[in-house]
């Protein structure tokens, strides 16, 4: 009896500690759902405010809330979650990356392609290689005690860039190719400082040699190729699927819902063969936008784009207001307190080479693109702004630098606490301090250029056949340029290579791939489908104009 009784009283003790984890966990979230409500209210207020925009307004807003938790836990906490990397990368990271690519204007996308791979590819490896050769000369003499991998590691984290706040103030609309630019820099960007972080990690860096840096190199070259065609297969998948089975006779709830899961799908794909997810889901986005988006009903048309876009800005703040948050965490902070000069030292150096790493290639790479192009060159003025929008550092940078230099979010280790903090400094610093001064900056750069605060959606952005071609080719479209002579095809690939590979695309596309994958004016009739609804309206409106 009393054996039972002491396996009740205890039974009844673990009852009484989970629910009060339970109860713990529940007051967290329910805090933490308050802060993104009022980070929302707050965003809007300041909406035209000169200064301030959404990420820093939750920057800060995660900031005074870790302090008043600080002081209400007598130091001992700062943030109401623990940071993951699990939660970044696998839940949060996808809808952002994944609506990046299913907003974006593909003509203005592909026009500028080389650009944007150039910066964000060829690029972020000069800044990885300047970030990481310059932390090698400065933090020896420093004694930090770093591994040749941690300097590598340290190349990666701090060539990721953060371009929100830029892309906040840019007009898609009024400069096409600056926002073109700056936001598919930032795509590219971060994909490739992930897989550059990676191979980093996958490759045995204490007998560095030529032909590690090759294998280095090949590695990139391949998870970066390989990436890209799982987003495209994925995406063209999902167009097909929809397309033949025509959910949205029965229920539009599925064509949303299998659209959501497939995205997410490709994501999770890539991570389970050890590819990048950011750039799958981001080619699978853009596919999905071209096709799957056309083959889905009037009424999921509407709801996907607003799904996608809302999920996109949620993550968005919730990211900015736990990096707030997390900036204060005692635990890593407590361990560097002993060597606060260091610490500023580090901080200070790694600010530094993230300046001279982005002017190292924007300046010289929009020369040698200017030397390409007959027109839309990069002015100088565009050229200050793109390298202004990627010196902020964010999340990504946290989370990589999380993921190097603690374990499960914890670290004792004075070199790596000397690091975090150190991330932590820059990336509070860069988007506070830097994000303040760019409405401003780009007021003055480009004083005509209206702030951007709505993005735009996707029936919005989508590109017209006429659109696509260059003067006589859009006259031929419209049947207006009948009597003009078109240039042979080796001529228009030497003079306009761009919009060369544009038309061949679009015959292509229109041949071969849409009446398979279906997209706009390519779906068959079939009764219940997104085509008898169109044709319905169509009739509807003609009869209504009689």
């Amino acid at each position: 009896m009393d054996k039972m009784g002491l396996g009740s009283e205890t039974m009844k003790r673990s009852a009484n500690y989970l629910s009060t984890s339970d109860h713990a966990s529940v007051v967290a979230i329910a805090l933490f759902v308050t802060l993104l409500c009022a980070c929302i209210v707050i965003g809007h207020l300041l909406e035209e405010n000169r200064w301030m925009n959404e990420s820093i307004t939750a920057l800060i807003i995660g900031v005074v809330t870790g302090i008043l938790i600080l002081v209400t836990s007598r130091g001992k906490s700062s943030h109401l979650l623990v940071f993951s990397e699990d939660l970044f990368f696998i839940y949060l990271l996808p809808p952002i990356i994944f609506n990046a690519g299913f907003q974006v204007k593909k003509k203005q996308f592909f026009r500028n392609f080389m650009t944007i791979i150039l910066f964000g590819a060829l690029g972020t490896l000069i800044s990885f290689i300047i970030i990481s050769l310059g932390a090698i000369a400065f933090f020896e003499r420093m004694n930090v005690g770093l591994a040749i991998g941690d300097y590598l590691a340290i190349g990666a984290i701090f060539a990721a860039t953060d371009s929100v706040c830029t892309l906040q103030v840019l007009s898609q609309d009024e400069t096409p190719l600056l926002y073109s630019l700056v936001f598919g820099e930032g795509v590219v960007n971060d994909a490739t400082s992930v897989v550059l972080f990676n191979a980093v990690q996958n490759f045995d860096l204490s007998d560095l040699s030529a032909g590690v840096a090759i294998k280095l190199l090949g590695n990139f070259i391949y998870l970066f190729i390989s990436s890209t065609v799982l987003g495209v297969v994925a995406g063209l998948l999902s167009a097909y699927i929809i397309k033949k089975l025509y959910f949205g006779r029965h229920s539009t709830d599925r064509e949303v819902a299998i659209m959501m899961l497939m995205a997410y799908l490709s994501y999770m794909l890539a991570e389970l063969f050890y590819l990048s997810g950011i750039l799958t889901v981001f080619f699978c986005g853009i596919v999905m936008s071209h096709y799957t988006w056309h083959n889905v009903t009037q009424n999921s048309r509407v709801t996907t784009k607003h799904t996608f876009a809302t999920l996109s800005f949620v993550a968005e703040i919730f990211i900015f207001l736990y990096v707030g948050m997390d900036a204060l965490d005692m635990e890593k902070w407590r361990v560097v307190s002993d060597s606060p000069k260091t610490s500023l030292s580090v901080s200070a150096t790694l600010l530094g080479l993230v300046l001279a790493g982005r002017a190292a290639f924007v300046f010289p790479l929009s020369f040698l693109s200017n030397l390409t192009k007959k027109s839309e060159k990069i002015d100088f003025k565009q050229q200050v702004t793109i390298w202004w929008a990627g010196l902020m550092r964010g999340a990504v940078s946290m989370a990589l630098a999380y993921n190097q230099f603690t374990r499960d979010g914890h670290t004792q280790l004075h070199g790596n606490a000397l690091l975090i903090t150190s991330t932590i400094t820059v990336v509070l610093f860069s988007t506070v301090v830097f994000g303040l001064i760019t409405k401003p900056l780009v007021r003055l750069l480009m004083p005509g250029t209206p702030m951007s605060f709505v993005v735009p959606l996707l029936g919005e952005s989508q590109d017209s056949v006429s659109e696509l071609f260059d003067d006589n080719e859009a006259l031929e479209t419209r049947g207006e340029g009948r009597n003009l002579v078109r240039p042979s095809s080796l001529r228009m690939l030497l003079t306009t290579p761009t919009r060369t590979v544009h038309y061949y695309w679009r015959k292509f596309d229109d041949s071969f791939m849409r009446p398979v994958f279906g997209g706009r004016g390519f779906v068959p009739y079939v009764p219940g489908s997104p085509t008898e609804q169109s044709m319905h309206n169509n009739w509807w409106h003609g009869e209504a104009e009689m």
